[in-house]
């Protein structure tokens, strides 16, 4: 006997298309997302690939510290980080900062004669008398210096600061804009522009250590400091966040350094105790000898701390807000050397005895930015005659046979000599330490400084030989 078939119905023509298009719209739709996650694994092997040449390229400096401190929040300040893609994809690369109505600015900036047009508009925003009561804001880019573009610096930077002024509602004379990364290409303003949104949006008072990250350049660690200390009425919070690592020589500021406090203090007493305090702090500091074009450093003040207004300098609070800013400062710029390209040895070099306090920092200088100096410390190598020689060179007054030099506490020379104490095994044992101080005392006056920098390794070299690539 025969088996039966099962019997199905004949689908019309018109039907049988209708299944087909479902299918394939089924069958696009399957590609589409097995594409777009393929794709999405690329990106990421991608990111994670250019990530870790990148590290491998530049790792964190042996001289770094444990991690990013603890900042506490400044009241009436908020930070925000995103992508622009200005120079790579994917990578953070802009900071906003939003301050507050009442927000007291004061600035110290490169003195080079090829200064970023982004410097130059800074100056002249400050230097005129300041409408501080309308808010201001803070604009960083990485990965372009705006520096060298001719006229299209400073349109770049027209676009960035009204864009800005605009999104937040603000007066376009008080938003302050900084640039840091290669010389001589023109800013894509429209990158920069497109992710002001974006900012705005994740303004957030507690995002200072993603706004360190976003102004890295070579840097191989975020830097931050914060000192609070009691004023009189409440706490008074001193807060800021640097980048740095290379073309370190400053001339009245350093690389781009923000520093925020809550203290309630007139713009003009803020700009002098900022000033006063340059020479000590990031005028101090040399990685190899080169001034950049872009040095920026801006200070605001919120007044949104309960303490009293600092009015009287000589008073208890004010005197305490002035060693609280000595100390993030000083913090700061020791971080931009232990930062310094290729470093292993973080160095002190101190200078007493100088005809005066000029002369004591010509010569310590000199033998901060000596390369024969600097490759000695890189090898280890106690050679107190390189010392010598950059004394020498200086320019500064000197006697050779008043001259004693010190490494840590052993004196290796004194009275024109080599110091009968002097032990080759315990200056070579004592060059091998991460932290070194270098001595000279010239015996002619009470002029003194200290500077401070780091060796020079050939990881400088390689850094630097395709910076632009």
């Amino acid at each position: 006997m025969a088996k039966a078939e099962d019997k199905k119905p004949k689908l019309s023509e018109a039907d049988r298309l209708k299944s087909l298009e479902k299918k394939l719209k089924k069958l696009k739709s399957a590609f589409k997302e097995a594409a777009a996650s393929v794709e999405s694994r690329v990106e990421k092997g991608a990111a994670a690939a250019v990530a870790a040449v990148t590290k491998a390229k530049n790792p964190v400096s042996p001289l770094a510290p444990a991690g990013f401190p603890d900042l506490p929040v400044v009241a009436g300040v908020e930070f925000a980080s995103a992508a622009a893609g200005v120079k790579y994809k994917g990578r953070t690369d802009v900071m906003l900062v939003r301050l507050v109505p009442g927000t007291a600015i004061a600035g110290a900036f490169t003195r080079s004669s090829t200064r970023a047009a982004c410097v130059l508009d800074c100056q002249a925003k400050l230097a005129g008398k300041q409408d501080d009561q309308q808010g201001a804001a803070i604009i960083v880019n990485s990965g372009n210096a705006n520096a060298f573009t001719g006229r299209n610096g400073q349109e770049a930077v027209d676009k960035v600061t009204g864009g800005v002024a605009e999104a937040l509602g603000i007066p376009r004379d008080r938003v302050f804009s900084s640039s840091t990364g290669v010389i001589g290409e023109p800013l894509p303003a429209e990158r920069i522009t497109a992710v002001i949104g974006e900012l705005k949006t994740a303004l957030d008072a507690g995002g200072a250590a993603a706004a360190a990250r976003a102004i890295m350049t070579t840097d191989t660690f975020p830097k931050g400091a914060a000192v609070s200390f009691p004023g009189d009425g409440g706490t008074i919070n001193v807060v800021g966040i640097a980048k740095g690592s290379g073309m370190i020589a400053p001339d009245m500021a350093t690389m781009l350094v923000y520093i925020f406090t809550d203290a309630r203090i007139a713009p003009a007493v803020l700009q002098k105790m900022l000033s006063a305090r340059m020479d000590r702090t990031f005028n101090a500091i040399t990685v190899d000898s080169d001034t950049s074009t872009s040095d920026a450093l801006i200070l605001a003040a919120t007044g949104k701390s309960p303490a009293a207004p600092l009015a009287d300098m000589r008073s208890a609070p004010a005197r305490a807000f002035g060693r609280a800013l000595d100390q993030v400062m000083l913090d700061l710029a020791q971080q931009v050397v232990k930062d310094g390209e290729g470093a292993t040895k973080f160095v002190e070099v101190r200078v007493t005895g100088a005809a005066d306090d000029a002369d004591a920092h010509r010569v310590a200088m000199a033998i901060a930015n000596s390369p024969l100096v600097k490759t000695a410390i890189a090898g280890e190598d106690a050679n107190w005659g390189r010392v010598v020689m950059a004394v020498g060179k200086s320019g500064a007054q000197a006697d050779r046979d008043r001259l004693t030099i010190r490494f840590g506490d052993m004196v290796l020379a004194e009275n024109g000599w080599r110091a009968p104490s002097y032990d080759e095994a315990a200056a070579s044992a004592y060059m091998k330490r991460d932290s070194l101080v270098l001595g000279v005392d010239l015996g002619l006056g009470k002029g003194k400084r200290t500077v401070w920098t780091c060796d020079l390794t050939h990881r400088y070299i390689d850094i630097n030989a395709d910076y632009r690539s």
